[in-house]
């Protein structure tokens, strides 16, 4: 007997998840395992020390990831259950689904992956990337849709971050480049491609209330104060993580300072705008990244939150209304100015910061842990090996046209394939709604106790 119309969409959801997970359970049974037990009591006694020290940074991102970035979605006020469940399961999804390919590319070794807690971080940061593109077409597309985009993204960016970072050599501790620039432009090209070229017109459902700016503003809170275990967490333990964590801290709070700075100077009655202060204040996290680890002046961390932080409040109130009537550009949340525009001028910064490092006979350098194991400056010979500066500055430069490039057209063409109908995308009038998902209780906060019911049957009819 066919499956009537009206529940395909609603079987599609639990038939994929359910298959993948499967999936993975068969190749978790047939091949993974924890790392051997150390012999010795020094290895195990260096083995805790790792685990307690890199903990309690993966706690602070998980943190981040799960309530931050969850509350900091929540602005569409009849969204947020969508917002925070959808960025909860893609987490979880994305970060099984780097796993498994994390270990068949680089630890797959006499038929076995060893499993430990640097490997879980890692494809947590590559989860990151997702999280963050999900952003430009945040409401408008089906959880199934978001799943394929996830499945369709994380190679990608597995594929582009070893050619930016074990390749080219590229100095990211912080994933400026690799995970933000990425993730943003991965992100448009989804959009680009998905809504076509047609003006998408403001939706009763996108203004936010006063209720969900306040859930967004905490969520912005919650990732500023967890930021620099982000950043750090990567960085060699002594030194280069103190630097980090510093220089972070520098440049989020000169970041939040400036948002409100320039936020009241472009509101003609001096008010503050609330999308401003959600997004502008992390914008310094963003762009130190690049350059977190380096042994740069406390001035420069503060200059370059600072000005992170009016790049990102000029995007949104000039850049992104421009894009929207030029290129008929649709970017939900504001990533390109959060995630893109940061991530641009702190790969920028990267390559004065390189080439000012070049005129130290101290020899410092970026000590960034590679994400496939072992130190991504070994190549380093008392300051940029043979490249010199010069070159390690271009390496720079070149890192950042690979993340754009090869994420824009990758975006693009994930974008096409979401287009297909099975993929269930939700009819106009019922974006932007949890109605279409989840069970609500509290019918004062759908759409209306009739008209829910009603444009729900239309919606699984279209």
């Amino acid at each position: 007997m066919a499956m009537p119309p009206s529940t395909r969409p609603r079987r599609l959801l639990p038939l994929f998840l359910g298959l993948f997970q499967g999936i993975v359970l068969l190749f978790f049974a047939l091949f993974v395992t924890y790392d051997e037990p150390s012999v010795q009591a020094k290895d195990t006694n260096l083995v805790a020390n790792q685990v307690y020290s890199t903990f309690p940074f993966f706690q602070d991102i998980q943190v981040m990831l799960v309530v931050g970035l969850g509350l900091l979605l929540a602005f569409l006020p009849r969204y947020g259950f969508s917002a925070l469940t959808h960025n909860f399961l893609l987490l979880n999804f994305s970060m099984q689904w780097a796993l498994v390919l994390q270990g068949l590319l680089h630890h797959f070794h006499y038929g076995q992956v060893n499993l430990d807690l640097h490997k879980i971080l890692i494809s947590e940061f590559a989860a990151v990337t997702v999280l963050i593109s999900v952003g430009a077409i945040l409401g408008r597309a089906s959880p199934c849709q978001l799943l394929i985009m996830a499945a369709c993204e994380i190679p990608v960016y597995l594929a582009s971050e070893w050619v930016i970072v074990t390749s080219l050599g590229v100095l990211d501790v912080g994933g400026t480049i690799t995970i933000h620039v990425f993730a943003c432009y991965f992100g448009l090209g989804v959009s680009k491609a998905l809504f076509r070229a047609t003006q998408q017109p403001l939706h009763p459902k996108e203004i936010p209330t006063s209720r969900s700016d306040l859930m967004s503003l905490v969520g912005t809170l919650i990732l500023w104060v967890f930021w620099p275990s982000f950043v750090a967490v990567l960085c060699q333990p002594g030194d280069a993580q103190h630097r980090a964590i510093l220089n972070t801290l520098l440049a989020m709070s000169a970041s939040a300072i400036t948002t409100v700075v320039a936020s009241s100077l472009l509101e003609r009655d001096g008010k503050l705008s609330l999308g401003h202060l959600q997004n502008s204040s992390l914008a310094g996290g963003v762009a130190i990244g690049a350059v977190a680890d380096t042994t740069m002046p406390p001035v420069a961390a503060l200059a370059l939150g600072s000005l992170s932080a009016v790049v990102c409040v000029l995007g949104f109130r000039f850049l992104t209304p421009l894009l929207g009537r030029k290129l008929m550009l649709h970017d939900q949340c504001g990533i390109h100015n959060l995630h893109g525009l940061p991530g641009i001028f702190g790969a920028a910064a990267s390559t004065v910061a390189v080439l000012v490092a070049s005129k130290d006979t101290s020899g410092s350098h970026s000590s960034q842990l590679s994400p496939i194991g072992g130190n991504a400056s070994e190549m380093v010979e008392g300051q940029w090996g043979d490249r010199g500066a010069g070159g390690q500055a271009l390496c720079q430069a070149a890192g950042l046209a690979v993340a754009i490039s090869a994420s824009l057209l990758a975006g693009l063409l994930t974008g096409a394939a979401l287009r297909l109908p099975c993929l269930a995308q939700p009819p106009k009038q019922l974006c932007f709604d949890d109605s279409l998902y989840f069970k609500i209780q509290d019918q004062a906060e759908s759409p209306g106790p009739d008209s829910s019911s009603e444009e729900g049957a239309l919606a699984l009819k279209e």
